[in-house]
């Protein structure tokens, strides 16, 4: 009978990222419910010494798979190892972040191992001893409660920056297991050949605590410069809408919405975007949305939080000034 919660921890050069301690800390909630057992499966190359943190994050077991093969990450030999690791262990409950990472092994997963997966969560739940997920619609417009049946385990991935992370607890450990696995050369059928990294230095949108971005009213690429200076003032990342994306001013991995990034930051400042449907399902469960827009009758204030109807290069640089005051 399946039974316990497991969760896949994500790392990149050896660093575990911020949607793995929100997937584990949910994970753990999850496992209370159940009065069940917490596993956290760590994938990686001579990653076991990062073992022993996701135990203070509420991880009671810590499976590790370490091998060569296993970094950088590739579809392949991921789904290869989680999936006969999963098949022998039978848990009830298997989460991951929805991370672009956690879509593209989470779907593949799946069908691996022939069972339902709920995409792109915003809460879960525990109701008559089964996992109940709750995720966006719709682009956004409607939210959808879903249930398992009869489909073990009971898949889901969460949206980033959603679920809060448990406050470390250095007093407590996990049982930390190498994990008994093949990877076969022939399952291999990809190989990272190379990797060109961001060398900014900046964070990655899906974790970003704040966001300011840019869309149509920036009127070209050399005007988000006030929207850098905001940015770094406050230590927010800078996004922008597919519109700005498309006419070429930021690189894809700056987009916001529902082809782009979906992000949750506790702050997000939409200056010159209309909030087209495919935007406002990007970043509509950010905690609190700032809008700055010289048309009234724009999309975003009914999303936003907060709103100014005015020239975005009259408003952001007097914000930036009275940041710096208050700074």
């Amino acid at each position: 009978m399946a039974q316990g919660v497991w969760t896949i921890a994500e790392q990149r050069d050896g660093a575990i990222r911020k949607i793995t301690y929100e997937i584990v800390s949910e994970g753990r909630r999850l496992a209370d419910a159940l009065g069940q057992e917490l596993t956290v499966v760590l994938l990686g190359s001579n990653i076991k010494d990062k073992a022993g943190e996701l135990g203070q994050y509420g991880a009671d077991k810590v499976l590790v798979c370490d091998d060569p093969k296993l970094d950088p990450y590739t579809t392949d030999a991921y789904v290869s190892v989680i999936s006969g690791l999963v098949k022998e262990g039978d848990p009830a409950i298997l989460l991951l972040g929805a991370s672009v990472e956690g879509k593209d092994l989470s779907g593949r997963l799946a069908a691996r191992l022939d069972v339902a997966m709920a995409q792109d969560c915003t809460v879960f739940a525990i109701e008559d001893g089964n996992l109940v997920a709750t995720r966006p619609i719709y682009a956004g417009k409607a939210y959808a409660k879903v249930t398992f049946e009869n489909s073990f385990p009971q898949m889901g991935t969460a949206r980033p920056n959603v679920m809060s992370v448990a406050e470390p607890d250095a007093s407590r450990s996990a049982d930390i297991v190498d994990a008994d696995f093949s990877l076969d050369d022939g399952e291999l059928k990809t190989k990272v050949v190379d990797v060109v990294k961001d060398e900014s230095g900046k964070v990655d949108l899906t974790e970003a605590d704040k966001i300011v971005s840019g869309g149509r009213g920036m009127k070209g690429p050399e005007n988000y410069n006030i929207l850098e200076e905001l940015a770094e003032l406050i230590g927010a990342s800078v996004g922008a809408s597919r519109s700005a994306v498309d006419a070429g001013w930021r690189p894809h991995s700056d987009q916001v919405g529902q082809t782009g990034k979906v992000v949750s930051p506790n702050l997000y400042v939409a200056c010159g975007i209309s909030g087209a449907i495919q935007h406002l399902a990007g970043m509509s469960t950010s905690k609190v949305i700032v809008a700055i827009n010289k048309d009234e009758d724009a999309p975003i204030f009914q999303k936003a939080d907060y709103g100014v109807v005015g020239d975005l290069f009259d408003v952001v640089p007097a914000l930036t000034e009275e940041v710096k005051k208050y700074l």
